[in-house]
């Protein structure tokens, strides 16, 4: 048994290696302009299963959209990941695509004229990796206990490297970039799955109930904070959707509130498209996200398709209006207070803000909402 594991193990490892080695070339089916080099991830390029796209991210759809933008105005398109440290250009490229640290790498090696972009999809990794460390003191002050770092993210000077950037994220991710001054210019993020507005919710009911939706770094994304708040109300329901067992040294931290808090309910990853995320969101108010680093909020635009409140700190990095609440005091008492005044609103005013926020989203944050941004952006700033 253990020869087995030890074999499925070098399988996986080996796999993993030859996909991040990998190089995707696609051609425009009229005669070539020239070429494009994307550095970001060659899943969605590779054989599929019975789903398109993945549901647990927007980067498959967006990647794969930008090379198509591309290849519609006649470029050949290359793309390697990310993390491909291999690589190096043999062809005169008219434009570089790079997530993260390729455009300091292979700037060297382009042609002079080529145009280097960097694809913002975070904060400044200085200012992430800030908070990140910072939090988990928080954890070790609070909880006596050392958490592990789940996103902390490697040195780059690709902004430095950059002619000009683009992002998902909103004027919080743009601020931690701020300091290189170099043009970056916003692409509104996709969502993963459209709904239909709740319109049979019953606000009433459900305006004590509350979700916690999001995806790995969980100290980060302030799941703990969230977990204390509701601990101390125990007449409010939280709803946790996320990796939790992923993070089993936060998990075993904050088992009595994930699993013994009678209104707290962890049901750890959930999909989109499932009947159980179906019936927690409609059955809850609101998203509340006191994230502490973001480079689009991705969790919460989803959460607001599917009619739900925003209730989140500046850097969620989402945009909310006047339909969302803002949490400028990160505390667990700040954020029970916040909780208390949002649930003693009117039925009809909740129902309102969640009807703004599915409107704002259905408007500003769709897949031909991003293309069209990305279009521009292609013909405006690259000049292709």
């Amino acid at each position: 048994m253990q020869i087995l594991i030890k074999l499925l193990k070098k399988i996986y490892n080996y796999s993993k290696y030859s996909y991040s080695k990998k190089v995707i070339h696609l051609f425009p089916q009229s005669r070539s302009k020239g070429n494009i080099l994307i550095s970001y991830i060659v899943t969605p390029f590779l054989k599929r299963s019975n789903k398109e796209f993945s549901t647990s991210h927007t980067n498959q759809w967006e990647c794969f959209q930008i090379a198509k933008i591309f290849l519609d105005e006649g470029y050949c398109v290359d793309v390697i990941n990310w993390d491909n440290k291999e690589f190096l250009p043999k062809k005169n490229y008219k434009v570089f695509i790079d997530i993260h640290s390729n455009l300091e790498r292979l700037s060297p090696y382009l042609n002079k004229d080529c145009i280097k972009v960097l694809h913002i999809t975070g904060a400044h990794w200085i200012y992430q990796n800030f908070k990140e460390y910072s939090r988990l003191v928080d954890i070790q002050n609070t909880r006596n206990v050392t958490l592990i770092p789940r996103r902390v993210v490697p040195p780059s000077l690709g902004i430095e490297v950059a002619d000009l950037a683009t992002t998902v994220g909103n004027e919080f991710t743009i601020s931690t970039f701020n300091y290189a001054k170099k043009e970056i210019y916003r692409i509104p993020l996709s969502p993963l799955i459209l709904f239909d507005f709740p319109e049979d919710k019953n606000f009433e009911k459900c305006k004590k109930n509350y979700l916690w939706f999001g995806s790995a770094g969980l100290v980060l994304k302030g799941l703990d904070i969230v977990l204390e708040v509701f601990k101390n109300l125990p007449n409010y329901k939280l709803f946790v959707c996320g990796p939790i067992k992923n993070e089993k040294d936060f998990e075993k931290a904050f088992y009595k509130e994930l699993y013994e808090t009678n209104n707290i309910y962890t049901y750890g990853w959930v999909d989109l498209e499932s009947k159980k995320f179906k019936e927690i969101y409609e059955n809850c108010v609101g998203i509340i996200y006191p994230s502490f680093s973001e480079g689009g909020g991705g969790s919460v635009i989803s959460c607001m398709h599917a009619g739900l409140i925003p209730i989140v700190t500046r850097e969620s990095s989402v945009d909310i209006e006047n339909f969302g609440f803002l949490i400028t005091d990160i505390t667990v008492k700040g954020i029970e207070n916040l909780i208390k005044k949002i649930s003693s609103l009117d039925a009809e005013e909740l129902k309102l803000r969640s009807m703004a926020a599915w409107n704002y989203v259905r408007e500003k944050h769709t897949k031909d909402s991003f293309s069209k941004e990305y279009k521009k952006f292609v013909k405006e700033k690259l000049g292709l």
